[in-house]
């Protein structure tokens, strides 16, 4: 079966010449198709492509933002180290005024109804802002917390109002000391105490009929011993017209010292 034989070596003779100039132009050529049995690699594009994670599904990043920090309104009545407690300030009543000197002034002991502390977060509050999990594991305290701190200007609106004062010397300081923190009026109650003390005794219908006011028709009255003028142009708002009231008299008396001497506490003697 020559024949036979002669058609098969043809198809050998014509896929070397054509493997041949493959490898010899260098040219990319469409080749003829193979059978199963060849030994030539699928193309690289053919390649399964290599699975990318989406970026929409990159670990997130921490986006928690830093809170800030929370302003506190003074009222009357209030202290460094109370409203440190309220606020759990790390550090008390010294970190709250080492970070608020400028608008407290040079006395931590004296603060002005109406001036606005800022609260520094605690570096413990940060820290939890920072972990998620911490962040999860704490949101109920903090819940709670901020439900006190908002219920607190409530609370001390209901103890100012239950507030009250004997009619006596001592209640009449203390108000006037309540009605002075209001009005930004310094002086304390040994200051103002000593002073009625040496001007009338403590007596609020006391009056001067025989020094050199009187002369002029305008005596010296009530536990501070102020003139009608002089209680007229430091009359505080909110408290009696009547020079004779005690607190009125103490206030209007006190308003007129700080603006004079700088406080009631300064004055030793006739003023």
């Amino acid at each position: 079966m020559p024949a036979q034989g002669k058609h098969r070596r043809s198809p050998s003779t014509s896929l070397g010449r054509t493997l041949a100039a493959v490898t010899a132009g260098g040219a990319v050529l469409a080749l003829p198709v193979i059978g199963a049995a060849s030994a030539f690699a699928a193309p690289a594009a053919a390649a399964a492509p290599q699975a990318v994670a989406p970026a929409a599904v990159a670990a997130p990043v921490n986006s928690v933002a830093k809170a800030a920090p929370t302003k506190h309104s003074v009222v009357a009545g209030e202290t460094l180290s109370k409203i440190a407690r309220e606020y759990s300030v790390s550090g008390g009543w010294k970190k709250l005024y080492e970070g608020n000197r400028k608008i407290v002034g040079s006395n931590p002991d004296l603060i002005h109804p109406g001036i606005k502390l800022v609260i520094a977060a605690s570096s413990d509050d940060k820290a939890a802002k920072a972990s998620p999990s911490a962040e999860r594991g704490t949101s109920t305290d903090r819940a709670d917390r901020s439900e006190r701190i908002n219920a607190a200007p409530v609370a001390q609106a209901a103890e100012q109002k239950a507030v009250t004062y004997t009619n006596d010397l001592d209640g009449w300081i203390r108000e006037s000391l309540a009605v002075m923190a209001e009005h930004g009026i310094p002086g304390t109650y040994e200051g103002i105490h000593r002073n009625i003390m040496r001007e009338s005794s403590g007596n609020p219908a006391a009056i001067n009929n025989w020094d050199s006011n009187a002369a002029k028709g305008t005596p010296s009255k009530g536990l501070l011993q102020v003139i009608d003028p002089t209680f007229q142009a430091y009359h505080v708002p909110g408290t009696s017209t009547d020079s004779y009231d005690p607190v009125a008299n103490i206030t209007a008396a006190c308003n007129y010292a700080a603006d004079r001497y700088g406080s009631i506490d300064n004055v030793f003697g006739a003023y």
